[in-house]
Parts: C-alpha cells; sequence; structure tokens
C-alpha cells in the first residue's frame, strides 16, 4: 500500500511540476516583442500600428510593457494619440498544453491619452519551445476599439505577431 501511494505521489509531483515549467515557459516566451496592424475604422480613427515590448507576469498574467511606439503619424488629427509617452497597460492569460507546448491566450490591451483610449481584445496562439525562449508562430488576433473624444471612435480587426527573438552569432566579424 506504501508503494503505491508513493507512486501516485510522484506521478502526481511529475505532472504537476511538468505543468507548471511548460506554462512559466509559455509566459516567459510570450513575452518580447510584438508588431501590430490595425484594420478598419475610418479617417483619424484608421490605420494605427504600433509597436511594443513586454514582459508577463506570471502570477497574475499582468503586462509589464517596457516599451510602445505608434508607427503611424495621429499628431494634428483629431484622436489625441502622440507617437510616444503612452503607458498602455493589459493582461494576457496563457494556458498550454503539456504534450505539445501549444499556447493559447486571453489578450487585452490598453493605449489612453488624455482623452482618448484604445483597445484590444483577442487571442494568441503558438507553440512554446521546451527552452522556453521562443514561441513559434506567436500571432495574437482579434478586435479593436478606440473611445474617448466625439471625433475619435472607430473599430475593426487586428493582428500582431511576435518579432523572432535576437540570434546571436560566433566568429571573427573580419
Amino acid at each position: 500500500m506504501k508503494r503505491i501511494a508513493v507512486l501516485v505521489l510522484l506521478l502526481f509531483l511529475s505532472t504537476g511540476c511538468g505543468m507548471q515549467t511548460i506554462s512559466q515557459q509559455a509566459v516567459t516566451a510570450a513575452g518580447g516583442t510584438w508588431s501590430a496592424e490595425l484594420l478598419g475604422g475610418s479617417g483619424p480613427a484608421s490605420g494605427f500600428s504600433f509597436i511594443t515590448n513586454f514582459t508577463i507576469n506570471a502570477t497574475n498574467y499582468t503586462l509589464s510593457v517596457e516599451y510602445f511606439q505608434f508607427l503611424t503619424n495621429n499628431t494634428g488629427g483629431t484622436c489625441s494619440f502622440p507617437n510616444t509617452g503612452e503607458v498602455p497597460t493589459g493582461q494576457l492569460v496563457l494556458s498550454t498544453d503539456n504534450s505539445t507546448g501549444y499556447a493559447t491566450g486571453a489578450f487585452t490591451y490598453t493605449v489612453k491619452s488624455s482623452s482618448d483610449k484604445l483597445t484590444l481584445t483577442g487571442n494568441l496562439t503558438g507553440t512554446a519551445t521546451l527552452t522556453g525562449t521562443t514561441l513559434n508562430g506567436g500571432t495574437i488576433t482579434g478586435k479593436w476599439q478606440v473611445s474617448g473624444s466625439s471625433t475619435c471612435t472607430g473599430s475593426g480587426t487586428f493582428t500582431m505577431t511576435q518579432a523572432p527573438p535576437p540570434t546571436t552569432t560566433s566568429g571573427s566579424g573580419g
């Protein structure tokens, strides 16, 4: 009876640890540099695109945004988003399949200016490598909406893609 209890305990611990390890790898791998293209909308509330870099808190899945910049110039338009200066907030709640490393997750991302707010909601898909350093095929798709001032409203769809991690090269460089 003790042997069975020990085997069950070992099986439970090994399965639980495996789940935690892969999930942690997915959290690490889903962070990094992402570029976004927003389609739809009209007038000033259209054609948004940006690049961002973030890490994900493994406890509550909130994003720590380390870098954000609009790639489109919206200054002078009726939307009050400058190219830089915003501090977005967000969350990426991940789950993984232990046998394949396939990761999915619910994504929210909000950029606020003095009077306008851009909100993205969507889903992440990709496969975390066993080393936890990359998310192969990491893509987030969903819907966006801008609201706030009466002259800056709109909505549409978006796609975000993760930049591959930097590669290191060795050699003399000569």
